[in-house]
């Protein structure tokens, strides 16, 4: 049943809506100054009866406007003619050509027991692949039973796509065999978050409303993993439409405690690597979905900058902060997916053309890394671990610099962006009532979130992209001034989550130790825009000086 509204007050030819109420006597009743004095309760303002009634004519137009835009068909992938763009003022994008080196290769061999595979490396699976010591059509239907056998406790596939697995596992081996070989992804099984869409296979984000959906295209990431020699082998969970790791199939959880979720929304991705049912997974952040499931599962994972991975084929919940990144076991892992799914492809406006230049680092000696020096002495759980992060830090010869996050913009006031873009997302949904069908439907869940981010005014939301305007700036000072091209920060302490991810900085977030409770915890890793090389350079030296990332739950 559509709900009916009736405009309260909203700017004249904005692109957001403004308040609405219920009108029970008549929808299409002009509007009155009664009417317009309460909704400007609702944004805090004060208008005298002479303004209101005057504005009445522009308000009852606007109305019409809306309902006539209503009549557009403006599907979820259809963007705003307005793009983000990250780059602070004065900002010099890198050029030259990318460079990718990955580290010395050790010897690999087949174990023993073939279930020590599940905890493998991208790497050491793919020196096993290209050295013939096994196939990739075996090492396809290992991960496939896994899956099979696992997933009825962890609930973290939607959709296996193993009849698309094993062809692609055959031509691998074809190619191999005739002597093509496509780069380290040949022949490696990963999944996809459900949000990104394969030509055959439902997409359903997750959300009841759309669990039949199919969408007719393959999403840049899917095909530039397919064209590396990766293979598909499932659709993985996500909290529905993009939050937490609630779905329409369920919870999803944790390896480390089933009886938990594996938080989200990328949920699927990091449980199932996790749990080595996959060596590598593609999950999405736009405030945290990379970044918190790798936490709790224990997972590393990589959140690139804003404008680095097309997000042609895939959902779209905020135009101006989603990012696409990869879930693994290591550090470098991510780098070598990051190296095959990044740069431009020609229908993500917002994706830029930067190099990427990756090398492991032989030592931290020299490099200046700072750390958020009052995230770092503040109270908060996992206090402990990340002390021992900087210790470990300063052993391998990093210089470690106090550096002050820009604090003139509360990220935090500002974050309601994501929920009017949302909320314009999923406009359809919304007025349809279809955000019934949703599996949450508390305060915080999206259908009342949506609900509410449709009193936001058109100019508040222009005044705090604005505000973000001056963060961007005043970020990029505060790395210019502390001299430092990498920093440490708490997973969640300090606000650099929130702050970063309205920025667009890229993070690597790897486990830095146990809680009491015997769960994962995470360190964060942070560079300059289109630095990923550098964070992942250093993120890993830290990495290869723990054992963290190779202990795995069992199931």
């Amino acid at each position: 049943m559509k709900r009916t509204t009736t405009l309260l007050a909203a700017c004249a030819g904005s692109f957001l809506l403004g308040a609405f109420i219920n009108a029970p006597d008549d929808p299409k009743k002009p509007l009155s100054a009664a009417m317009v004095e309460v909704a400007s309760t609702v944004f805090g303002l004060e208008f005298t009866p002479a303004e209101r009634d005057s504005m009445l004519d522009n308000l009852n137009n606007a109305r019409t406007n809306y309902d006539a835009l209503r009549k557009i068909d403006l599907p979820n992938d259809v963007a705003p003619a307005l793009y983000f763009n990250p780059l602070p003022a004065g900002f010099t994008m890198p050029t030259g050509p990318s460079s990718f080196k990955a580290s010395a290769a050790s010897a690999v061999t087949l174990p023993a027991n073939r279930d020590e595979l599940a905890f493998y490396t991208v790497g050491q699976l793919g020196a096993l692949i290209r050295t013939k010591q096994i196939s990739s059509l075996e090492l396809t239907q290992f991960f496939l039973n896994r899956l099979k056998t696992n997933d009825p406790k962890l609930h973290c596939v939607i959709t296996l796509t193993e009849e698309l697995a094993l062809s692609q596992a055959k031509r691998a081996d074809a190619e191999l065999k005739a002597g093509k070989y496509r780069g380290p992804l040949h022949g490696i099984p990963y999944g996809a978050k459900d949000l990104l869409a394969k030509k055959g296979y439902k997409t359903t984000w997750g959300a009841a409303p759309y669990k039949d959906q199919t969408l007719d295209l393959d999403a840049t990431v899917v095909r530039k993993l397919e064209d590396a020699g990766a293979v598909l082998c499932a659709k993985m969970t996500l909290g529905a439409l993009a939050m937490g790791d609630v779905w329409f199939g369920g919870m999803t959880r944790n390896p480390w405690n089933a009886e938990a979720g594996s938080s989200g929304s990328s949920a699927g991705s990091a449980s199932g690597v996790s749990a080595g049912l996959l060596p590598f997974a593609i999950g999405t952040e736009t405030l945290g979905s990379i970044v918190s499931p790798s936490t709790v599962c224990g997972t590393t994972g990589l959140r690139p900058t804003f404008g680095r991975v097309s997000r042609h084929g895939a959902m779209a919940l905020s135009w101006s902060m989603d990012k696409i990144g990869p879930i693994t076991r290591s550090v470098e892992d991510c780098a070598l997916v990051f190296n095959a799914i990044y740069g431009p492809d020609g229908n993500d406006p917002t994706v830029m053309a930067a190099p990427f230049r990756y090398a492991p680092l032989a030592s931290l000696k020299g490099i200046r890394v700072g750390y958020v020096k009052k995230a770092f002495e503040s109270n908060y759980p996992n206090r402990a671990n990340d002390s021992l992060t900087l210790q470990t830090l300063r052993k391998l010869g990093a210089e470690l610099v106090p550096f002050d996050l820009p604090t003139s913009v509360p990220a935090g006031r500002i974050s309601f962006l994501l929920t009017v873009e949302a909320a314009a997302s999923f406009d359809e949904l919304t007025r349809s009532g279809r955000d019934d069908l949703m599996v949450r439907q508390g305060k915080n869940a999206w259908p009342n979130a949506f609900r509410s981010a449709r009193f936001v005014p058109a100019v508040e939301y222009i005044q705090a992209n604005r505000a973000r305007t001056k963060l961007i700036n005043e970020m990029a000072a505060q790395l210019k001034n502390a001299k430092v091209d990498v920093y440490v920060s708490p997973a969640y302490a300090g606000g650099n989550l929130t702050l970063t991810n309205l920025t667009g900085h890229p993070c690597v977030v790897l486990p830095n130790g146990f809680t009491s409770q015997k769960l994962p915890t995470s360190i964060t890793f942070m560079g300059q825009l289109f630095e990923e090389g550098k964070v992942l350079a250093v993120a890993k030296a830290y990495q290869d000086a723990t054992d963290w990332h190779k202990k795995h739950p069992i199931l």
